[in-house]
């Protein structure tokens, strides 16, 4: 077994949770630290959750805790795992466990005391290590050197695994977005090839939270072109199968070369071709957020300016415009000319103008119309069509002065109107 210790390590030095590991080890029993923690700290890579695989059945984990003076939450009791809270700090607290039944979605389970049973239960190998309370790694499935080679593998058969729960496909992808590789493992795509119409057995908002943590990776590039051949990336987002990933690989290279954050709405669009009806499609099917599918009903709908546009026409363009929706339009804008740069000189200035019209947006707050349907109603005119219509024209007429005509300025201009009798 390759050894390793990760004990300096400031997460597993902390008070409450090498006091929780204590008394979940305490009379016979063993705790240790699972999953993500360890494999992080062993890649150099920033630890977030916490989890805890024991050999304490479940409600003697709530026990010995509440006795520790931590409060405890029962999140997945039936599974064994149990919530426990320190310091305002959650901690997933899981039985060892190996599944007797699943159907693709769901397994159930019976708890156990066998530390090699429980990992080999797990997903990938990268995934399945634990360390004790002192930092010792405890390596039962070869997951150190898949980490050192940066090899995504499944534990055992990966059809089996596969099988277990079809969620397994989208996270193997993921996974390796985050922390594959040169070429996936072989054996694993030929199981996600395979098995993928098991994904229609999942529920939209797992698949959408999965698929999003995939695109959140500082590039992943190379995963989405394996879902593709694949067919995967094909059966969760078929608006993408004739529009095709290649401004995905531009997209990554602009990222990079202009410091943007990662943002898997803008991955996405670059997927997926700028229809509302096929947005609309894809925003049912996945159960987008309101704001998710604003967004990209927003980039669908706003017209995409001349590279050339000067700037007082762009302001006036975006007033109309949805922001965020222009700005993820001109992102991929930006990102497809950058890409033809590489042989096309017009392309070349295509991109210096996009990014002379983001930077404008970027730092452009949309104008308040100074007047409104009291201010009309003040001249006698009632509420209804006539009073809609005079204000859009004055909103007209106030856009096409650049925003400088004042409240005084547009009452006097609904003034002469109204007296004009038009």
């Amino acid at each position: 077994m390759d050894k390793r210790l990760i004990s300096d390590s400031q997460w597993l030095s902390n008070e409450s949770l090498q006091k929780l590991l204590a008394v979940l080890s305490a009379d016979g029993e063993q705790a240790r630290v699972v999953g993500g923690a360890v494999r992080n700290t062993l890649l150099g890579q920033a630890v977030s959750d916490i989890d805890i695989a024991t050999t304490t059945l479940p409600q003697e984990t709530v026990r010995r805790a509440r006795r520790a003076g931590f409060r405890t939450a029962p999140t997945g009791i039936d599974h064994g795992t149990v919530t426990v809270i320190a310091d305002d700090r959650a901690y997933e607290v899981t039985t060892l466990r190996s599944d007797i039944e699943t159907d693709g979605r769901r397994a159930s389970v019976t708890f156990g005391r066998d530390w090699q049973r429980d990992a080999e239960r797990r997903d990938f190998t990268i995934n399945a290590l634990y360390a004790e309370a002192d930092g010792a790694v405890v390596d039962l499935v070869g997951g150190i050197a898949d980490l050192e080679s940066r090899t995504l593998r499944f534990i055992g058969d990966p059809d089996l695994r596969i099988r277990e729960d079809y969620l397994r496909i989208l996270r193997f992808f993921r996974f390796f977005a985050w922390y594959g590789a040169g070429r996936p493992d072989a054996e694993g795509l030929k199981a996600c090839a395979r098995l993928k119409d098991g994904l229609g057995q999942l529920s939209a908002e797992r698949v959408w939270a999965e698929l999003k943590k995939l695109l959140a990776a500082t590039d992943p590039s190379r995963a989405l072109l394996w879902m593709r051949q694949t067919g995967v990336l094909t059966r969760i987002v078929p608006e993408s199968e004739k529009w095709g990933i290649d401004l995905i690989g531009p997209l990554m290279e602009t990222e990079r070369a202009l410091g943007w954050t990662p943002d898997p709405l803008v991955r996405l669009a670059a997927m997926i071709p700028p229809q509302q009806e096929r947005i609309d499609t894809l925003a049912e099917r996945l159960k987008l957020s309101r704001a998710e599918r604003a967004s990209l009903e927003g980039w669908a709908e706003a017209n995409l300016p001349p590279a050339s546009l000067d700037e007082a026409r762009f302001r006036k363009l975006a007033y109309r415009a949805d922001t965020k929706g222009l700005s993820l339009r001109l992102k991929l804008a930006l990102a497809g000319a950058r890409g033809r740069a590489v042989e096309d000189d017009k392309a070349l200035a295509e991109a210096a103008g996009f990014a002379r019209l983001l930077k404008l947006l970027d730092g452009w707050k949309r104008p308040s119309f100074p007047l409104n349907g009291n201010d009309l109603a003040g001249l006698g005119l009632k509420p209804g069509k006539d009073l809609g219509a005079l204000l859009a024209t004055l909103e007209d007429a106030w856009i096409e002065s650049g925003f400088t005509l004042n409240h005084d300025a547009l009452l006097q201009r609904a003034r002469a109107r109204l007296e004009s009798g038009r």
